[in-house]
This record gives C-alpha cells, structure tokens and sequence, in this order.
C-alpha cells in the first residue's frame, strides 16, 4: 500500500526531517573522499573512442589558445571569430571536439535542460534539435556543426593534452607544452576546461584490488557490453553489475543497463529528486512559427525563472522552472510579495512532497521505495528528470542497496561490502562524477605558472580570487571560463556564451588598441572577492542545510568554497554589469599595458 500522503502545512515537521537526513549523511560521521584517478587509475583517463593521428610537433605562435574543445571553447571561438580574431588555436584531449559530450557516451545519455536552450546556436547554424531533450549523439553532432560553421576544425590540436602553461614575461606570451611534445606560444589563453572533463573516484578501501572489469561512466566501454548507447548490451546478458552513485549520470545510464544485465546492484549513498522527463519529439508547425531572436528570448526566460525574476514570462515551462511558475501562482492567488522568501520555502517543500509522491506510485515494494525519497530542497542537488528510472526498482534483477548515507564500505577483488554485506560483482562502473577541487590544476590536468613561476595552485591555495571570474592578478592574458565568481545558470552554455562574448570583445580591444597584455589589478581582484564572500552568505547558509554533496563542498562549507561560490546576486545581474563595463569603456579593474610587436609564425 502507498505511504499516507505528506502534510505539506506542518514545514517545521518537514524541516526537522530534513536536518536528520541530512545528518545521517554528515561528513563527521563518515569521512568525504575521493581519490586522484592518476593514482592507479591512469587507464581511466585513455580516449576509448578515437584514435591519435601523427603530427609534427608545433613551435608557432598563435593570437589566442583555447584549452578544451566543449561548449566553452566551440563557443569561445565562434564568439572571436564573430569578432575578427582568426589567430585562434583549440587544443583538446579528445579525437574529436565536444568536451564532455565527446566523452560521455553511456547509455541513455541526454541534456537534461531543454535542447532548445541547451544547443547553443541554433539559428545561426540554421539546426532544430529533433525532441525537446536530444541524445548525446545528435548534441555531440551539434558541436561538430558549430565547428565547421565558424571554422574551427582547422583550427583544432586534437588528441593534445596540455602539460603546462608558463608565462613568458620578456615576451609577453604564454608558453604552451602538450603531451604531443608541442612548445607552442600564444598572448593570451583561454581555459575552458569545465568541471565536467575529469573522472572522480571514492577512495573506497579496496577499490584497486577489483578483479572484474571496471570503467567510469564517461569512458563506457562498449567493447565489453557489447551494444551502445541506444542498443541492447548483450555483453552483460549472463553478469552480475555493480554501479556506484545514483546522480544525474546514473539516472539515465541505470534503466538501459537494467534492462541488458543479467542482474545490478545499485548503490546509493544519496537520492536524487527523479521527476517525470515528458520528453516529445519537436513540433514542426511550432518550430516553424518561431521569430527570428527565438532563442535568445527563450535561453534568456529561463535564466530569469532561476533567478526569481517572476515579471519575465516563462517560455520554457519546465521541471527547471517549477518553483517559480508556483510562486507566481501564489501571488497571484492574493499572497504578499513582502513573503516572496517564505512562499518559495512553501513551493519547495510541495514539489518535494510530489516527487515523494510519485515514487510511491511506481515504486512496488515500500523499503525501497522509501530508499529513494529525497529529503532536501529541490537545488541541494542537481534536479534529475527521467520516465524509466523509478520504474527499474521493479524489475526483479534489480537491487537498491542502499547504505543508509554511509556509502560502499569496501571493495573487494571480487565485489563491493555494503553494512558487512558482499555482493560478488564481474562488472563494477563508477557513476562518481568528475573531479570538482579547489586545486584548479587537478581538474584540468596541468600546471599553470603565472608571473614569477607563481602557480595558479599556490594563488588559490585559500580560495579562488578573481576579477569577474575570469580575470586573476598574476597571470596576465589569462582568461578562465567557468561558474566560480561569475554568473551560473543551470543553463550552462547561456552563461559560457556570455563569458565567450567578454572575452572576445576583450581580445578585439587589446588588438585595436595595441595593448600587450590585460590583467586584473590588485584592488579590483579584491574587491570582487570579498563581493563574492560577503555576498554569499544567503546562498551560504542555503547550502549549509542541504545534504552533503559537490554542491556544498561534501557538507564542509568553509572559507575556501565561499570564495568559489557563484555570483549571488544571480546570473541576469551578472550578464547586466558585464555589459555595462563593456559598454562603458573604462575596463575598470583592468590594467592595461604597452604595445606588443608579435611575429606570428605558423608552420601548420
């Protein structure tokens, strides 16, 4: 029988639960952490899906090097070339570009924000996604479609990883050394390598000595599976399969792996909120009734209902957007804007009860049912969205084992120990996420060392310090793309493209003007941080109360990750104060200095 249904008017019911969970899941009971996938993990990193073309090694010198070909870069060089800047070089580890969609390739991969928003572009490369939340393939199809539009491709180093970069100050350049023996130059760098390219690891104990086959969920091996990301695995037919982590990845990796082996083991530390997904192939007459600037009113909607602004329409009318469509509702049913703050808690706490609520009505059998409840606010966690996922806890090869917030106890060369269990396992996949740290040369994968060999490791040793996130003192020209100190959106290519079109009309400027290099002045750069802590506080304090997770650094808020923490006034003031600094012309905060004569040597 179902649960009795949740008295949403008892919010201080509601809160204590959540505190409990919250608890149980509290850091001071079982140590976070995770283990560097380069420590005996190495084969974690290998690109399984293209091949590495010879080339000569490259010593020329370029206007701007973009580190990492995903969105951040595609988007970086579309917006330079849109701005006359055709010295442009991409480096990227992968065969191909695409960043994280070229290397997640699971099974069931998707956006889970609207493909019309998501897919950046659209009208310029004259593209409407085939369904309202497209597959991996047809986005990694849409980056490769960005690319020969603004052409890029001749402009990528692909299968290059990047092992350092040094700036030269006598020559005003930035030194660039790749794996591919390139010693490279360039007056400014763009690093946008994102959060989501480098594989994490629990450091379970044990997790080394597995003897069956194992792999991260963004280097599938299909050629133990069998199958791909949208056929039966075969290879799994006869295997016991284990997955760690139940995010927004596993969700949608889970049901086609339960539906090819012969029997999985899901391990869950934490629930995600699963709401339904209603994705629908796109609507012809629709698509072709849309006004040319579409996508830019819609991409800018959505960020709006994330940042509360209720007088902007909602055009997107999605799970994304849920919270403010109910707040709007509430006001317009007569409740006092003066409590815009409590009406939010109200609608919060009633989509939690309702995705409680809809697990109760798929789930079968009620232990596990209750296993997947949620118990936190709606943007603890990344919100999930799927049609199949709920449904798999119903299939008898499928086991939850849940560990109580505790997570897998160890590993074994034979399987994985949860609360002194064993459960043998041929297969064992990390579905763990990517590595998130503070320490900006572990997620990218190599130093940078700025004005005096100083490394942007050491300057962030105690938290990030920037000028708009993406300026910091010290390593002139050197520009990062990313949600720490700027704009974030769940919408991540929105506040990228921003990002892109800031950076260019920076290069742009330098260039007209002759200006050697560009970088953040001492004041300025502290000023926006303390900016950043200071204003924070109630995004802070937020956080503190939601279960442990990358969002809140593992339950352990602190200094470190308060200077790391978005801007919080939100994403369409950020994107406001770019565009005015731009549009006054001052470059407060910037120094800008001398004339820089640059020979440009190719020898491509």
């Amino acid at each position: 029988m179902p649960s009795e249904p949740e008295d949403t008017s008892d919010l201080a019911a509601l809160r204590e639960r959540y505190r409990i969970e919250r608890e149980r899941r509290s850091p001071t009971e079982t140590a976070r952490a995770y283990r560097d996938v380069a420590d005996g993990f190495g084969h974690l990193l290998a690109d399984p899906y293209g091949t590495v073309a010879d080339r000569a090694p490259l010593t020329d010198t370029v206007e701007v090097a973009i580190v990492g070909g995903g969105f951040g870069g595609l988007l970086t060089g579309a917006q330079l070339r849109q701005a006359g800047i055709e010295d442009i070089r991409i480096i990227e580890a992968g065969s191909d570009i695409g960043g994280a969609w070229y290397w997640n390739r699971y099974p069931g991969a998707a956006c889970d924000v609207e493909s019309y928003i998501y897919m950046p572009l659209l009208e310029e490369t004259n593209y409407m996604p085939v369904e309202r939340y497209s597959k991996a393939a047809e986005i990694r199809a849409h980056c490769q479609r960005i690319a020969n539009h603004f052409g890029l491709y001749e402009r990528v180093c692909l299968s290059t990883q990047v092992i350092a970069l040094d700036w030269n100050a006598k020559e005003a350049l930035w030194d660039i050394s790749t794996d591919r023996g390139d010693r490279m130059r360039a007056q400014f760098v763009v690093l946008t390598t994102g959060p989501l390219n480098r594989p994490k690891l629990p450091a379970i104990p044990g997790i080394e000595t597995f003897q069956g086959h194992h792999f991260h969920t963004s280097r599938w091996n299909y050629d133990y599976t069998g199958g791909s990301a949208t056929t039966p695995m075969d290879g799994l037919a006869d295997k016991r399969v284990g997955i760690i982590g139940t995010g927004a990845t596993a969700i949608q990796c889970i049901p086609p792996l339960a539906a090819s082996a012969g029997s999985l083991f899901v391990f869950q530390r934490t629930p995600s909120s699963v709401d339904a997904r209603n994705n629908a192939p796109t609507d012809p007459a629709w698509a072709e009734a849309l006004e040319p600037g579409w996508q830019k009113r819609r991409i800018e909607s959505f960020t709006h209902q994330l940042a509360g602004n209720l007088a902007e329409p909602d055009l997107v009318a999605d799970g994304w957007t849920v919270l403010a469509q109910a707040v709007r509702e509430k006001l317009a049913a007569g409740a006092s804007v003066a409590d815009a703050a409590s009406l939010l808690e109200q609608a919060d706490f009633e989509k939690m009860v309702q995705v409680r609520e809809r697990i109760d009505a798929i789930v079968e059998d009620r232990a596990t049912a209750e296993a997947l409840k949620p118990w936190f606010s709606l943007f603890c966690k990344r919100p999930c969205f799927h049609d199949e996922y709920l449904g798999v806890f119903n299939r008898p090869n499928v086991t939850l084992i849940d560990t109580q917030g505790r997570g897998v106890e160890a590993v074994t060369p034979t399987g994985v120990i949860v609360g002194g269990v064993e459960y043998p396992l041929d297969c064992l996949i990390f579905a763990t996420g990517f590595e998130t740290a503070t320490d900006y040369s572990k997620r990218s994968g190599f130093a940078i060392r700025g004005v005096d060999g100083v490394t942007l490791t050491e300057k962030w040793a105690d938290g990030m310090s920037s000028l708009h996130g993406m300026h910091t003192r010290g390593f002139p020209n050197c520009f990062v793309v990313g949600s720490a100190q700027a704009g974030m959106s769940a919408n991540f290519p929105h506040m990228i493209d921003e990002q892109a079109r800031h950076i260019a009309w920076l290069v742009r400027l330098a260039r007209d003007e002759g200006v050697a290099t560009i970088e953040a002045t001492e004041s300025a750069e502290r000023e926006w941080t303390q900016a950043i802590v200071t204003n924070g506080e109630r995004r802070r304090r937020f956080l503190e109360a939601c279960t442990p997770g990358y969002y809140n650094n593992e339950g352990q808020p602190s200094d470190v990750s308060a200077r790391n923490a978005p801007f919080a006034p939100g994403p369409t003031v950020f994107i406001d104060l770019l565009r005015a600094w731009r549009d006054d012309g001052k470059l407060e905060g910037l120094e800008r200095n001398g004339a820089h004569a640059r020979q440009t040597e190719k020898n491509l």
